[in-house]
């Protein structure tokens, strides 16, 4: 059988979405696909669909007017994704905070995995924290693919069977095997 989670670390995709920044950062992320840094060498394509993305680059600050995009795209994309806020405007609002129409950092609004604080980043962070969330999401994948164990009969609901109790996360899953030993 030909799996393909094996190269998902080979060739991620990012999505890179400006939620209201200066365009510092977005400037220092493009320089960070040029032949000089080439991020490309790490297999790292940057397109425009969340529905092919496994990084979520994101710059500036959320505003009251992009807050509903974001939350948006990080539903869109599929498991397992890696949110990398890149400035100091994306981890806790910057020079803009407690201004009338921004909310803070990303943070607020969906889970980030990997900072790069600075204002603008260098290229040379970018990469470094690219690749931090590379090895993330190569343990988030083999997280995902442990199964869940039942450990009670599934509840009827109104009629319909409903499995949604009956399995344990994985950090339940952890305790009770450690119970065990």
């Amino acid at each position: 059988m030909f799996d393909l989670k094996k190269y998902r670390k080979k060739s991620p995709w990012i999505l890179h979405y400006n939620a209201g920044s200066c365009n510092g950062c977005d400037i220092e992320i493009l320089a960070s696909l040029s032949p000089k840094y080439d991020l490309e060498r790490f297999g790292v394509i940057n397109t425009g669909n969340p529905k092919q993305s496994d990084i979520f680059l994101v710059t500036g600050p959320v505003t009251f007017r992009s807050r509903e995009r974001l939350v948006e795209l990080y539903t869109q994309m599929p498991e397992p994704k890696v949110v990398v806020a890149v400035g100091s405007c994306s981890c806790t609002g910057g020079v803009f905070r407690d201004m009338v129409n921004v909310e803070d950092g990303v943070d607020r609004y969906i889970p980030v995995d990997v900072y790069i604080p600075g204002c603008a980043v260098s290229p040379e962070l970018i990469i470094d924290g690219l690749v931090q969330g590379l090895e993330i999401l190569e343990q988030k994948g083999k997280e995902s693919e442990k199964p869940f164990k039942l450990y009670k009969e599934p509840e009827e609901i109104r009629g319909v069977l409903s499995k949604r109790e009956s399995a344990l996360s994985l950090d339940a899953a952890k305790e009770l095997n450690s119970d065990k030993n």
